[in-house]
């Protein structure tokens, strides 16, 4: 019946953001019991009015996987059926092919954590990790050792992307992004740095550099040995700024599905040759192009 409704009285935006929503919820991005972002925070992010944003949740509401509540914000209770996921929260139909979330859960339980990461900004991965530090204060997991080399795109980098459909010299887009970049990086090192005060684990080592590149692919690379890869797709969608809606040319990157690759005891198989590659490139840039 909620798929039905949306159907008849959504539109093509209320239908966009609510399949972002339920996939977020699916991959583990706004997990079971977590706080979505504030209304205003989603419509910023989705580029769509607030008016949208709260149709869909009270659509969400209805079909029970919301719970939302004067003043205290909307609360995640339930898990998407199959039927309105865009992708499993696992492995999909594709072999060699899923979301972070789960991969993210799985190398948490390593004593040892080591990621290498190249990205369009830091949004995705600190909601991860905020789910993987509730795993730890829980006592489900309790890894020893956390750290992260993060490559981001420097800030004074001119981009192709984001930018406003017909005024590409509007500054407001990539301010924008610096924006949410900072954002969730501080939530990012926050997280991270309060794992340790805490002595919930021994040891964090947080790097962050800037290389002048512009993403046309986000990286993970876990421990050497494994490689999560996929392309950021250029659309035209809607954005907001400063309460007014313009067209903007913008690429979709957060609950992406990615390429799976791991090494092997053959060195020139492809999953050894995939991820060693990636590794060196990952090397070579952090240490001869970025900028701490």
């Amino acid at each position: 019946m909620g798929g039905q409704r949306a159907a008849e009285g959504g539109g093509k935006e209320f239908e966009r953001v609510l399949d972002a929503l339920l996939l977020r919820m699916s991959d583990g991005t706004y997990a079971l019991g977590s706080l979505l972002p504030p209304q205003r925070e989603l419509a910023q992010d989705l580029g769509v009015s607030r008016d949208t944003v709260q149709r869909v949740l009270r659509e969400l509401v209805e079909r029970g996987l919301v719970e939302s509540r004067q003043g205290s914000g909307s609360r995640v209770i339930g898990s998407p059926p199959p039927q309105d996921r865009q992708q499993p929260a696992g492995r999909s139909a594709h072999p060699g092919r899923m979301t972070l979330g789960p991969h993210m859960a799985r190398a948490f339980q390593e004593p040892e954590v080591a990621l290498d990461v190249f990205t369009f900004t830091s949004e995705s991965l600190a909601a991860h990790f905020w789910i993987q530090a509730e795993r730890i204060r829980s006592g489900e997991v309790a890894p020893r050792r956390i750290a992260l080399r993060m490559l981001l795109p420097s800030e004074d980098l001119p981009l192709p992307y984001p930018r406003t459909v017909g005024n590409p010299d509007d500054p407001r887009p990539q301010e924008r992004l610096r924006g949410i970049t900072r954002r969730h990086l501080q939530s990012l090192r926050l997280v991270l740095q309060e794992l340790e005060a805490e002595q919930l684990v021994g040891e964090v080592d947080v790097a962050i550099r800037w290389a002048p590149l512009t993403p046309t692919f986000k990286l993970y690379l876990f421990n050497r040995t494994e490689a999560l890869h996929g392309m950021y797709k250029v659309v035209e969608r809607p954005v907001v700024l400063d309460e007014e809606t313009i067209p903007a040319l913008d690429v979709v990157g957060l609950g992406a599905v990615l390429e799976h690759h791991v090494t092997d005891d053959d060195p020139n198989s492809p999953g050894s040759v995939f991820v060693t590659e990636r590794q060196e490139w990952f090397d070579s840039v952090w240490e001869y192009l970025a900028t701490e």
